[in-house]
Parts: C-alpha cells; structure tokens; sequence
C-alpha cells in the first residue's frame, strides 16, 4: 500500500480507506468530472435570486476552480433566466454551459438560442410524480417523449443529458425499462441517476449505477440532495461503480437541505478515495466566499472544509500543533484549500493557549504562575459570555494580571 495516498503534505486519513478489501470493486473513472448547478438548483434555495450579472461572475470563478461543466438556468422560467444563459456563453469559459430544460421542443429551441452547449432534459420518473404530479402521464408516454425530445435535441447540435425526476422512487420495472428503451438511445450522451429526494443509500447507488452502465452503455452521472445528510457519501458510491459526474453546487445550497457541496464532493473524492478531478482545491474558499457574498445564504460555521470555524481549534489539549504541525489535529491541512489553522480562547483552553497567544499578540511572557491566573480568567469570561475571549479581551486580562 502506498503510504502517501493517506499521508502527505496535503492530508492524513485513514490507511484503512486504501486496504485492498476496502476497495474491492471499484471502477472509478479516470477523472471524475464535476457539473455545477450552483446557479439553478442552487438559486432555488428559498430566497436566494441571482441577477444575470451575478451569474457570470459566479461561472467565471467556477471556470476558475476547474468545474467541467456549469448548468446556469431553466431559461424558460423568465428572461432573466434566458438573459444568464447568454452572458455565460459569451465569457467562452473552458466549462461546457447547460441549460435545464422540460421534454419540451420550446425549452430545447431557449436553450439553443441562448447558446447553451447542452441540456439537462427533465422528465418525470418517480411514482409520487407519476402518481399525482402528472397523473396523465402514461408511462409509456413518457419513454416515448424522452425518446423524441433527446433526438430532438441532438439534432440541433446539443449534448442531451437524461434527466430522469425523482428516478430513486420509480417503480423498479419502469426505471429499469426506461433506460433499456430511452437512455441506450444514442441520442443520449449520458444518463443521469436522479435521487431528488435524498433518499437513497451508497450500498444502493452502487447497484443502480451497475445496472444502468449495464443497460444503456453510457456514461453515467449522479445527482442527490442532502435530505438525509447522505449527499457525497452517495456521490462517491456512485462513482466507485464507475459513475463518471457529480452534480454539485458551491457550499451545497439548493432545495430543501440543499444538494451536494462542490468543496466536500470534490476535496473528500480525492483525499478519502484516490480519485482524480481537475477542481483547484486552493481555490474553494475564496468561491465559496462568492457565493456566500452573492446569495446572502449563511453558512454553518463549522461546514466542512469552507466554514469559518473548520479549522479553528479552542481546546487547549495539543493546541501547539495549530502551528507545528496541523495534520496531527486535522485530517485535511487548511492551506490545501486555501485556508489558515487557527486556534481561539475560551472556556476549554489550556496553558499552552496562553502563552501562544502573549507571543502572537508580542505582549511581554508571564511567569507561569501569572500563566495560570490568565487562564483562570479567561475560562471565567467565556463561561460568563458563553462564548470565545477576543484578543482586546485577553490584552485587558494580561494587561491586570501582569500588573498585579
């Protein structure tokens, strides 16, 4: 076993992810390709609007951080939609532009005049919207609409992604009929497993996406939600079966619980799994920024890999490593994804956090029995904030402690 697929530089995880008995199976791609719907699944995040300006700088820095391809609209939905579209494809960005668009002609004819690469072509699959949200749907009906709108839009020039909705709560006959009959077309480029919900587990995304090779040949993509907190462990199951693209968006806003964070997909893919990607992981935060800034969405503190506080260490217990040595603390270094370690004060420092932070703030050493009373005090100050001690706070405490 190669030791520095677990321990280098950049991370130190578990040996026991690369034991052969671990990876028994695996058909990874060569590189996982990752489509970013940041701006249209991740607008419809409740109260986020983003302007067609707004777009552009976002897909700009997508480009930027390596995503392959950047889905930017449902056009159809209005002309600010449709307006995004064009501003994107007229950057010339390196990521192939999609839209997401309804087994409709119309939507496949927006899509082509806003300059669109290729289409997410929606459809419905799961028997709750086969039951009551298209009730007058026919099965049937809908292989063959699929079918019929997937040539339509490879005639016009169009890569056509199979979008089945809510493919993991079909009735397992039709999901499976459905990608004998219409995803082995050949107007299809790829197909993609469509857990809307969130609602499947990684033992079961790597069956479905077996069968689905099996059955239509092609390349096949992932696209799950974060109902469950299941979202990325799905994705890497997925593409453990040899599925090929992730569907993500920056800091997992979206629906709901949102969808599965381009930065936790894509840093997890390659530290936790060997898989290789073109994402510049020293670049997610300041992307992360963006959106943050752009959206208005808050964001946990403690979010992996982009939140504020993902780095940030309080305990005292081996508070030293924050600046010798970060991999003893952390399984990811900060600076591989452009951040800093740090450490703060509050209620569970110790010792060593003092003395720390005297050399960081250049304040005078204290003696360690002075060392021992700052402690003291700054232990009482964040029980009584319920809450971190800031640097001006910790200059009042030394400043009365050293004068005693």
């Amino acid at each position: 076993m190669n030791e520095q697929l677990f321990h280098n530089e950049n991370w130190w995880v578990s040996p026991f992810n690369y034991l052969p008995e671990s990876r028994r199976g695996f058909e990874p791609p060569a590189r996982v390709k990752f489509h970013d719907c940041t701006l249209r699944d991740g607008e419809q995040t409740p109260g986020v609007a983003f302007r067609a300006e707004e777009k552009a700088r976002i897909a700009r820095a997508l480009d930027a951080v390596g995503v392959d391809r950047i889905e930017v609209a449902f056009p159809a939905v209005s002309e600010e939609d449709a307006r995004a579209v064009r501003a994107v494809a007229d950057l010339e960005l390196n990521a192939d532009i999609f839209t997401f668009c309804r087994a409709r002609e119309d939507d496949v004819d927006l899509a082509l005049a806003c300059g669109a690469d290729g289409v997410i072509l929606e459809f419905p699959c799961g028997e709750p919207r086969m039951v009551h949200q298209f009730a007058k749907w026919t099965e049937r009906q809908v292989i063959d609409l699929v079918v019929r709108l997937g040539k339509y839009a490879k005639d016009q020039g169009l890569q056509v992604v199979m979008f089945p909705l809510d493919a993991t709560r079909a009735r397992p006959d039709f999901f499976r009929r459905l990608m004998d009959e219409a995803g082995a077309q050949p107007e299809m480029d790829s197909v993609v497993l469509v857990d809307t919900t969130g609602s499947l587990t990684p033992q079961a995304a790597d069956a479905l996406v077996r069968d689905m090779r099996r059955r239509t040949g092609k390349p096949i993509e992932v696209h799950t939600h974060g109902d469950f907190g299941m979202g990325v462990a799905v994705s890497l199951a997925a593409v453990a079966a040899g599925a090929e693209t992730i569907h993500v968006s920056v800091c997992g806003i979206g629906e709901r619980t949102g969808n599965v964070a381009l930065e936790e997909a894509a840093v997890a893919a390659k530290a936790l799994y060997n898989f290789d990607s073109n994402i510049r992981f020293d670049r997610l935060y300041d992307l992360a920024r963006l959106v943050r800034e752009i959206s208005g969405f808050p964001l946990a503190p403690n979010k992996p890999v982009v939140g504020e506080r993902a780095f940030t260490r309080e305990s005292g217990l081996g508070v030293e490593f924050v600046k010798t040595a970060p991999l003893v603390l952390y399984g990811l270094h900060p600076r591989t994804v452009g951040r800093e370690p740090e450490y703060v004060l509050g209620k569970k420092s110790g010792l060593a956090s003092i003395t720390m932070k005297c050399e960081d703030l250049g304040l005078p050493p204290l003696p360690k029995e002075k060392v021992e009373a700052a402690l003291k005090a700054v232990k009482e100050l964040g029980i009584r904030k319920k809450g971190l001690v800031s640097d001006d706070e910790f200059r009042a405490i030394v400043s009365e402690i050293a004068g005693r």
